[in-house]
């Protein structure tokens, strides 16, 4: 079982008085960074100057800097940017600008894990990862409560990484729920697994597979489309609310005794084998190293493969199907103040569903 901390368990002292450089503005450099603000810490955010979010968070109210001014003399560095983007950052600003006993804290293991961020021996290397996309890191943190997050240390080069790291997690919010301790590789394999084999991978090639069964076999596409993908929102919450028991006390009877006995002949032998071959792929890092060779390839595969998925016929059904549904734009209008929602719909219907 894994260990838990919470706030009873934090060392506050630990970073208090001390600088936090945040390097990125994205979903979840916002959130922390104004988390960790608000909880009295001395933030700045590293950015590129004259950019988007350079703007964006001075109007937040927060110290902004070029990425090399805020990691100077900063106690605590915790580089958000992007996964692709984070090495080549990394090497020309981050590094040779940090000072000896700093603490680099990531939100994802993977350039650490894999080698491609190998840390000078004078740096405490921490992870902190909320469990949450950025938007509830924040809209929890701002009714009092915090979201679960998972912590690791790598690297310990002061003695104090773990403290540190937890007092992180505290400034996040993340001690009102739950901080899990684990280490880099099991954040970056159980991440990487779960997107593609469930999350995103998984899902995705079930709901495609759906509807293409019912629409070849001459079902309406629209009947097709709230089958197979509108009502998965429906379940995924009952689950996410109280597991497989809160699903099986909401749905009918019906549709459990479907579940129990037509359920394990979809996800049967021969894809349990599929799904432990992708398990073993990113841990012996044939992902990893096929990944970072697309990248800097120019993602020639990746983008091949995205046109081909954004052009599948459920896509153009969805998007006719949900103009009709006033409460998705009514939610989206309700957030955009907050966190841009607005834009992030409209990202939405370019981007994968994995992206972030």
């Amino acid at each position: 079982m894994a260990k838990v901390y919470t706030e009873k368990d934090v060392d506050t002292s630990a970073l208090q008085g001390k600088k936090v450089a945040v390097v990125g503005y994205g979903s979840q450099g916002r959130a922390q960074a104004m988390n960790l603000h608000d909880s009295g810490l001395n933030v700045v955010v590293g950015l590129r100057e004259g950019g988007k979010t350079w703007k964006q968070a001075k109007e937040d109210g927060l110290k902004v800097a070029t990425v090399a001014e805020a990691v100077k003399d900063a106690d605590l560095v915790a580089i958000l940017t992007p996964d692709t983007s984070q090495p080549e950052l990394y090497t020309k600003e981050v590094e040779p600008n940090l000072k000896k006993g700093a603490t680099v804290l990531f939100a994802h293991g993977f350039n650490v894990h894999y080698g491609e961020i190998k840390p000078q021996a004078d740096v405490d290397v921490v992870l902190i990862a909320p469990k949450s996309p950025g938007r509830l890191v924040r809209s929890q943190y701002q009714e009092g409560r915090g979201v679960p997050c998972l912590v690791a240390v790598q690297q310990d080069a002061t003695g104090n990484a773990f403290k540190k790291a937890l007092a992180y997690a505290h400034g996040l919010g993340g001690t009102r729920a739950s901080v899990l301790e684990t280490t880099f590789a099991e954040e970056t394999e159980t991440d990487l697994f779960g997107e593609q084999a469930v999350l995103c991978g998984g899902v995705t090639e079930l709901v495609a597979a759906g509807y293409e069964t019912l629409v070849e076999a001459g079902y309406q596409p629209e009947v097709a489309y709230f089958e197979c993908l509108h009502e998965l929102k429906l379940i995924v919450d009952l689950i996410y609310e109280g597991g497989f028991a809160r699903m099986h006390e909401f749905v009918s009877e019906t549709a459990k005794y479907g579940d129990l006995s037509r359920g394990p002949r979809v996800i049967d032998a021969h894809a349990r084998k599929n799904i432990k071959e992708v398990l073993e792929e990113v841990r012996n890092g044939t992902f990893a190293r096929e990944w970072i060779a697309e990248n800097k390839a120019g993602k020639p595969k990746y983008n091949e493969l995205l046109a081909k998925d954004l052009a599948h016929p459920i896509e153009k059904v969805g998007k006719e199907l949900r103009a009709n549904m006033s409460w998705l734009n009514q939610s989206c209008a309700d957030n955009a103040a907050k966190q841009s929602c607005q834009s992030e719909q409209a990202q939405k219907e370019k981007e994968p569903v994995a992206a972030r």
